[in-house]
């Protein structure tokens, strides 16, 4: 498990129009540049939490990352033990996922994440690139957790 405790806030404007734009949007069944819904259970109430992620495919793989670090969502995937759901539209997909915890193997994926989404996170990442040495991208990645999910 990542014990580093790296965590980026939202600010008020994501919490309360940003997020609940992009989640009606995906509700709808529109995914702009990949965006989703991701819902897992609560830890402590057991509710269903929903909130907008970039869902990322890397060599046929799923990944999902958080930018922000250790977010309510990483603990939330956590207690769950990895089950969750993605949702685009009416269509909800049940998945597993498994936290990379290997900081050489997130390297890679953390690479393709922001040459994807840096011009959407890049205020998150504190000045990582899709440029940044494999060495600049090996210490950061302590603070990025990082999903690989499956269907089920």
């Amino acid at each position: 498990m990542n014990t580093t405790a790296r965590y980026v806030a939202p600010g008020a404007i994501t919490r309360r129009v940003g997020n609940p734009l992009v989640k009606a949007i995906v509700a709808l069944g529109i995914t702009p540049w990949g965006a989703s819904t991701l819902e897992v259970q609560g830890r402590s109430t057991g509710q269903w939490r929903a909130l907008p992620v970039n869902v990322l495919t890397v060599d046929g793989r799923r990944h999902l990352v958080a930018p922000r670090g250790e977010t309510q969502w990483v603990r939330n995937l956590r207690a769950a033990g990895g089950a969750g759901r993605i949702r685009a539209g009416r269509r909800r997909t049940p998945f597993q996922a498994v936290e990379i915890t290997d900081s050489a193997t997130k390297v890679p994926v953390l690479r393709a994440y922001l040459d994807r989404f840096g011009w959407e996170v890049g205020r998150f990442v504190e000045g990582l690139t899709a440029t940044s040495t494999d060495a600049e991208l090996l210490a950061a990645a302590p603070g990025f957790p990082v999903f690989r999910i499956t269907d089920h």
